[in-house]
């Protein structure tokens, strides 16, 4: 017996041997040993408190789900938040975010909020609004210069012509649907994914896509005005350090070429929000600092980004216009990438002219602007989208996002293992649009055991409500009975490696890393050990 329990111990360490957190000793202490003891045993007694069996959510009179570990996130997100397990993640320092959007990062409330300080915003519909309605018809935001800002008094008023602005105070407050809270909710409604949208009614790709790119298309109205834009910043980096995010490469849209000025006018240039940017970024350092959290933030870079449905010809002025910054902003643009729904709009091939023509563009002007493509976020084998990571690959990608399909290419691992290519994974986001129905059918830990590096990030929180990242770490920990407290701290530890940062600077703020790291094995054992 001696000999068998010997071989199955030697087997099993060979099957988990190319795993990040395989043989680490390098921030392992007893004190993180205790703590790992801590929160594996609260998961255990989780497992059966909170995800038995015999436990149940009712989503309504016909609708009984069961839960358990890794399920659904929508359906069980208000559990989650209860739990002691989340509040653990909630505390851990999470390391980098490197794949979200900006456009869609700060609480749906919050950036309403934000709009309604401003008297410029006005919105409309393109049909009316009844009780029947309520639930397709979306909201357009739009600030409007003073010479162009209406009088008419609500949106739900008979007299109410579809396509004419009003004042987005005076459509709150006149809202026929439960006055202000009532506009607040069909505003929200639009703006993120319900449970019933994610499992229910938009129950395939194709169709959360729609619900999710129109969320998106709303939003736009809402923050692409410059005053509104530079809270919202503010506010991204601000929620980002209060979950333990302590360094972020965020992907900015540069779609449109202006955005709109204090006076409405499309006057606002690249150059002016990266001049915006930059400041927000250093006075929210500074203000880290004088507080003596100088370690919890190490910066913010930006991954220039544009739509993969632009003509081919028009990705030549984007790839300058990125170059262009570049070389004014070298501490600022981080990378490259085009983004969009993988399925349905053009692969990376279709772009692969204006795509090396500005690798060698970069040469001649002395930039290194990587490329950080998304690429294989789809269920297709051997489809443009699955296909789209071996042209990511072949171009030279300094990570990809999503990888989904990558679990499908033995070869594409070895490589990603080998070139430490980096898989930005968002569990969260890949489960709402429908890659996968839970995180114990998710791929990761398959993509994990096979040695290729992962970094957890959030995508589209503000659509998703799963803000920060402690959500998605929550959900990895609790679906895998290998993965505990120290795989969390090597994924967070870790992703400084995949970053855009120079070797200097990921030497110090691994470092401060550390320093959290320490504090919050400290946190642990002496909070949580009862």
């Amino acid at each position: 017996m001696d000999e068998y329990l010997a071989k199955r111990t030697e087997l099993i360490g060979q099957d988990r041997a190319h795993r990040l957190d395989f043989g680490r000793r390098d921030f392992y202490t007893a004190e993180s040993e205790k703590a790992d003891g801590i929160v594996r045993r609260i998961r255990s007694a989780e497992a059966v408190s909170v995800w038995a069996a015999d436990n149940r959510a009712a989503q309504d009179a016909d609708d009984v789900t069961h839960l358990f570990p890794g399920m659904a996130f929508l359906t069980a997100r208000e559990i989650i938040v209860k739990t002691e397990l989340f509040s653990i993640m909630s505390k851990l320092p999470k390391g980098c975010l490197l794949h979200a959007h900006l456009g869609a990062t700060v609480n749906i409330q919050v950036l309403l909020n934000i709009a309604l300080k401003y008297p410029a915003f006005h919105v409309r519909v393109a049909s009316p609004l009844n009780k029947t309605t309520l639930s397709t018809v979306r909201p357009e935001f739009r600030p409007l210069s003073r010479s162009a800002w209406t009088k008419l008094p609500s949106l739900t008023d008979g007299s109410y012509t579809p396509g004419t602005w009003v004042s987005l105070l005076e459509a709150r407050g006149n809202f026929a649907f439960g006055g202000a809270e009532g506009f607040d909710q069909w505003v929200l409604a639009a703006l993120t994914i319900s449970p019933a949208e994610a499992y229910k009614t938009h129950n395939t790709t194709s169709k959360i896509w729609d619900k999710f790119e129109s969320a998106l298309g709303v939003s736009v109205g809402l923050i692409e005005y410059l005053p509104v834009w530079e809270e919202y910043v503010r506010m991204f980096l601000a929620s980002s350090i209060e979950d333990g995010i302590s360094y972020i490469e965020v992907r900015v849209m540069f779609f449109s070429k202006h955005m709109l000025d204090a006076d409405g006018g499309a006057t606002v240039t690249h150059r002016e929000l990266m001049l915006t940017f930059d400041r927000i970024v250093n006075e929210v350092k500074h203000t880290m600092a004088q507080q003596g959290r100088g370690d919890e933030f190490i910066g913010c870079k930006i991954i220039y980004t544009t739509l993969r449905f632009i003509p081919v010809e028009d990705l030549y002025w984007y790839t300058e216009d990125c170059i262009a910054l570049k070389k004014e902003f070298p501490h600022i643009v981080a990378g490259f990438d085009l983004v969009g729904h993988e399925d349905t709009l053009k692969p990376l091939i279709d772009y692969i002219e204006p795509l090396t023509a500005f690798v060698a563009r970069q040469k001649e002007v002395g930039v290194d602007i990587p490329f950080i493509f998304h690429a294989g976020e789809t269920l297709g084998d051997g489809t443009a989208a699955d296909v789209n990571l071996y042209d990511a690959i072949l171009l030279g990608t300094k990570r990809i996002g999503h990888a989904f399909s990558l679990i499908k290419h033995p070869k594409l691992m070895q490589i990603c293992r080998e070139r430490n290519i980096a898989v930005e994974t968002c569990p969260i986001s890949n489960e709402i649009l429908r890659l996968t129905s839970s995180m114990p059918m998710h791929p990761l830990p398959a993509v994990i055991n096979h040695g290729v590096p992962v970094t957890l990030c959030s995508d589209d929180p503000a659509v998703f409500g799963n803000m920060g990242l402690s959500f998605d770490f929550f959900q990895v920990l609790i679906a895998s009975e290998i993965n505990g407290l120290h795989t969390m701290g090597c994924l967070a530890r870790d992703s400084f490696k995949y970053t855009c940062l120079t070797e200097d600077e990921k030497a110090k703020a691994v470092a401060s890393w550390d320093k959290q790291w320490t504090r919050f094995i400290d946190w642990v054992t002496k909070t949580k050990s009862s």
